[in-house]
């Protein structure tokens, strides 16, 4: 029995009935009903019936008007004559169920690629309630498995020849979603078949297209079985290089691509430029150009030797040697008088000619350029280093000297050392000797006791205080001295002031310090003031008497921001550590340009209460609680990219008045977290403030 014969003897009445109600069975088998007519395009209307009031997007009638235009309409718009008030039609009909395929047969018709009078093969259908048929249209159908979308494209791909421009021209969809589900067909067959069975969800089998190893990919699905997206592409990746990555920035994708290299996209996220897959051809790579860089700053200065470095090796022992103002030249004394006569010429003319503006721009460029060198015998014994910095450009560290190389001599003993032994044994002889004899004449010359020397001196010591006391600017000046001393030579005994300073190593509390942008800020800083610092601790005073008012409050601060010691250990310093809140208030600190709750800084440090507790703060308590069911690493990697958006602060890297300005109703159970979150090795917050001041 035919498949048309059975569904006319099941449908209630049989056959009959349905050929009344005006069903007809076609050639193929299916039952329709009405007739089929053929309407010219511009007679057919918009039906006031259609449920779907809302309309079409532009991207779905696209998507039909392609396919239209390739394979013409495979299914006719259902429609209803339009009739008059007396029942006679109009000669134009109303499309029920249909209408996307009429407004891309129209998008057709305006852009001149099928005539406006074009005539459609349209089923006609008066049975059945209008609204009936337009609801059954839209939602009595199901729509295609995504699998089998890519699947079909694949196929199409494989069998016909067609690239993915093709495809997508045929079927109103981009290139880049073409190729999307090209990609997506390429996964493994088992990974796909798991889909199907409901075991992977559709935006976990996306993930898995990062990698183009199906053997990596089956090892990663079976070790996370019900892992999140993003951590399935971080376990993917986690041998990778992201194409953002300093080094990849530095050497550039595309001379890795031409050294061999391959670059692995992902199609389905944003994935800012995809993932170097051979990293230690990257490695190579910098590795190669750094030490290009730097032998080319060997040849040119005339260094003894030069490397180049990937991380600065912090603790590394060497000594340095700073550039010195270099003699005046001839001709940069020419360019001076030539610069000063312009100026007395030109003196109180407000419109310069064009030339002698241009002349003075010239002189001025020059003459502002720093007149630094390095000594002859310093280049002779010390180095350079090129090292990447964090940002991905390269940075060079000159002046370096190694230990076998460095021949400065010890400092001198202190001369009032051995006068006070000798005075001090002289005295004591001296005294001896008045006891058993009559008193000496002695000698003029003879030094006096300790005794009476510490007296005198204390005298002095005291009115040295109250004339430093009246003086604040020289107060300010002898401040500035002393901690120069102790920053850039560490001799702090050089300075009668009994004021010392040390910077705390802060590396050796978290390795990560290394690479914050506050603290090689500050170590950039460092290296821009020991150039101009003398090396002889002698002449520094001179050297900060000479400063004006501007560069030498600079200096003061930057020697007073080094001295910062606000590292949280627990030892007793409970003062100090609420005084490091007083100035995190009083400069207005802001972490957030320094550091970021990512999962190596913070998430992974942490319990999954803290991970949770800081996305319901950071992003809402509906998201924490949806992400709650997720194993720690899932959630790292669900919580991290928003966290990292909403630039979120544990409490001991904001400052008091953020805290205090922060959600006053926070429970206590979350502000317990937070707290107890907080306990992490602490990062350069301070630091970043007073980097901040000093600017």
């Amino acid at each position: 029995m035919s498949v048309s014969s059975q569904t006319a003897q099941q449908a209630p009445g049989g056959a009959e009935a349905l050929f009344d109600k005006g069903f007809i069975i076609t050639e193929t088998g299916a039952i329709r009903s009405g007739e089929e007519r053929v309407y010219a395009l511009n007679r057919l209307k918009p039906s006031p019936d259609n449920v779907r009031k809302g309309g079409h997007s532009q991207a779905v009638i696209e998507a039909r008007a392609a396919s239209i235009l390739a394979k013409g309409i495979i299914q006719p718009p259902v429609v209803k004559p339009e009739r008059r008030a007396d029942g006679a039609e109009t000669g134009y009909a109303l499309v029920t169920a249909g209408e996307g395929r009429r407004l891309a047969l129209r998008l057709l018709a305006k852009r001149k690629l099928i005539p406006r009078g074009v005539l459609v093969r349209c089923l006609v259908d008066e049975a059945n309630d209008a609204v009936e048929v337009s609801l059954d249209e839209n939602l009595a159908r199901e729509p295609l498995p995504a699998v089998d979308a890519f699947e079909a494209f694949h196929d199409l791909a494989e069998r016909k020849g067609w690239g993915a421009e093709t495809i997508a021209a045929r079927y109103g969809v981009t290139a880049a979603v073409v190729r999307q589900r090209l990609r997506l067909a390429a996964v493994a067959p088992p990974l796909i078949a798991r889909h199907r069975q409901g075991d992977l969800t559709l935006d976990q089998l996306m993930a898995f297209t990062v990698s183009d190893d199906p053997e990596r990919r089956l090892q990663v699905f079976e070790t996370y079985p019900q892992a999140h997206p993003s951590a399935i592409r971080r376990a993917l990746t986690e041998k990778t290089a992201p194409a953002d990555d300093r080094r990849a920035r530095f050497v550039g994708v595309e001379a890795y691509v031409a050294a061999g290299g391959t670059v692995v996209r992902d199609l389905f996220s944003d994935d800012r430029g995809g993932y170097l897959s051979d990293v230690g051809l990257l490695d190579a790579l910098v590795s190669a150009k750094l030490s290009d860089m730097a032998q080319d700053i060997k040849t040119a200065e005339g260094w003894k030797w030069a490397e180049g470095r990937l991380d600065y090796p912090h603790g590394h022992g060497l000594s340095r040697v700073w550039p010195k103002p270099a003699p005046i030249s001839a001709e940069r004394q020419a360019q001076h008088d030539d610069y000063n006569a312009l100026r007395q010429a030109w003196d109180g003319v407000e419109d310069l000619p064009a030339e002698i503006d241009a002349q003075m721009s010239a002189l001025e460029a020059v003459l502002q350029e720093p007149s630094e060198a390095y000594a002859p015998d310093d280049l002779a014994r010390a180095g350079v280093w090129v090292i990447l910095g964090y940002d991905g450009q390269p940075r060079v560290e000159r002046g370096l000297v190694r230990p076998e190389d460095d021949v400065r001599p010890e400092p001198d003993a202190d001369p009032d050392e051995g006068e006070d032994e000798d005075g001090a044994g002289q005295a004591e002889g001296g005294e001896a000797a008045e006891a058993s004899q009559e008193e000496p004449d002695g000698d003029a010359r003879a030094p006096l006791s300790a005794k009476l020397l510490a007296d005198l001196t204390a005298h002095r010591t005291a009115g040295l205080r109250l004339a430093l006391a009246n003086d604040p600017d020289l107060a300010l000046v002898a401040l500035t001295h002393v901690l120069t001393l102790c920053t850039f030579h560490r001799v702090g005994r050089a300075s009668c002031l009994t004021i010392q300073a040390s910077a705390p190593f802060l590396p050796e509390h978290g390795e990560g310090v290394k690479t914050s942008p506050a603290y090689e800020a500050m170590e950039t800083r460092f290296g821009q003031w020991a150039r101009q610092v003398p090396e002889d601790p002698a002449a520094v005073w001179p050297f900060v008497v000479g400063l004006d008012a501007d560069s030498r409050a600079s200096l003061l601060a930057f020697c007073v921001g080094r001295t910062v010691d606000a590292v949280r250990l627990f030892d007793g310093r409970g003062a100090a550590l609420a005084h490091a809140e007083v100035l995190a208030t009083a400069t207005a600190l802001d972490m957030t340009p320094f550091w970021q709750p990512t999962a190596e800084r913070y998430l992974s440090r942490v319990t999954k209460a803290h991970v949770l507790a800081a996305v319901s703060e950071a992003v809402s308590p509906d998201t924490a609680q949806r992400l709650s069911g997720l194993k720690k690493g899932d959630l790292m990697a669900a919580a991290e990219p928003d966290l990292v958006k909403a630039r979120w602060l544990p409490v001991w890297l904001r400052t008091k008045v953020a805290v205090e300005a922060s959600s006053e109703d926070e429970t206590a159970p979350d502000a317990a977290a937070a707290r107890e979150g907080a306990k992490d090795p602490p990062s350069p917050a301070t630091l970043a403030s007073d980097l901040e001041a000093a600017e």
